[in-house]
């Protein structure tokens, strides 16, 4: 298993991208029975990663600093070899992704997010500067080698890159928010990851997780309220308490369910 980096922030990921399809290609042909080493370095011989060998090098390091297929991931894993939809499926990568990759997930939730709440228009990669020199001030934060100025600049709109390839943004060096709706069947998935972090009701609603997908608590408690009245979960309230009853009892069991 990769060991964690859940505090790391680190620019070769960020740099390289989101690497969507790669990831989803990789996965669809993943060997348990196989290491991860070398599920990647059969996929490399075998082109799965792409043509050029030193584009396919970087993916497999991405990949492998990334994901954990054998342990945590395997549900992600599980959904493209069940030929999941990709709409369906690029969110619950990102739930995967953010895991581990600290950078990602903190400029979603404390810098985009806040941006989006307050109505900001336009957005561009010197705006995102400021965000990543604050990390700097930041405990319990490690760095993964020194950066220059180039390298901010390049981490600032890579991260940008990533929050349009993933359906929040639009444009190209100037982005702007899109409309974006995440698909029930994942946030149902969400709703199960969230559960299994922590079973308590108001816990899962106030997660700032959601925060990734453009949500707020109102968001959460709308959705949940129409799968209510749909009877595709449980979700009662009185006064200060609250309760959710999701249908399948893990994470894994409602990955199988969504097999198609």
């Amino acid at each position: 298993m990769t060991a964690a980096r859940a505090n790391v922030v680190s620019s070769f990921t960020i740099v390289k991208g989101s690497l969507i399809e790669e990831t989803y290609a990789a996965f669809r042909e993943w060997d348990f029975a196989l290491t991860k080493r070398e599920n990647l370095a059969h996929m490399r011989e075998m082109g799965v990663l792409g043509a050029r060998a030193n584009w396919s090098l970087n993916v497999a390091k991405v990949i492998n600093r990334r994901f954990d297929p054998a342990g945590r991931d395997r549900p992600l894993v599980y959904l493209a070899q069940a030929g999941c939809d990709m709409h369906v499926w690029k969110p619950i990568l990102l739930w995967h992704m953010t895991r581990d990759e600290f950078l990602v997930r903190d400029f979603l939730v404390t810098w985009l997010y806040p941006r989006f709440a307050e109505g900001a228009f336009r957005l561009r990669p010197e705006d995102v500067t400021a965000y990543l020199q604050s990390l700097t001030r930041r405990k319990g934060i490690e760095w993964s080698g020194a950066w220059t100025e180039r390298t901010t600049e390049r981490v600032a709109s890579g991260l940008l890159h990533i929050a349009a390839d993933f359906g929040f943004l639009t444009g190209t060096t100037v982005k702007e928010f899109a409309s974006y709706h995440l698909l029930e069947e994942s946030f149902l998935y969400v709703l199960h990851a969230l559960a299994e972090l922590n079973p308590s009701a108001r816990s899962i609603i106030e997660s700032e997780d959601w925060h990734m997908y453009l949500l707020d608590r109102g968001d959460v408690e709308r959705e949940l309220l129409r799968l209510h009245q749909f009877h595709k979960l449980r979700y009662e309230v009185a006064g200060s308490l609250m309760s959710i009853d999701l249908p399948w009892l893990s994470l894994a069991e409602y990955a199988k369910e969504m097999a198609p």
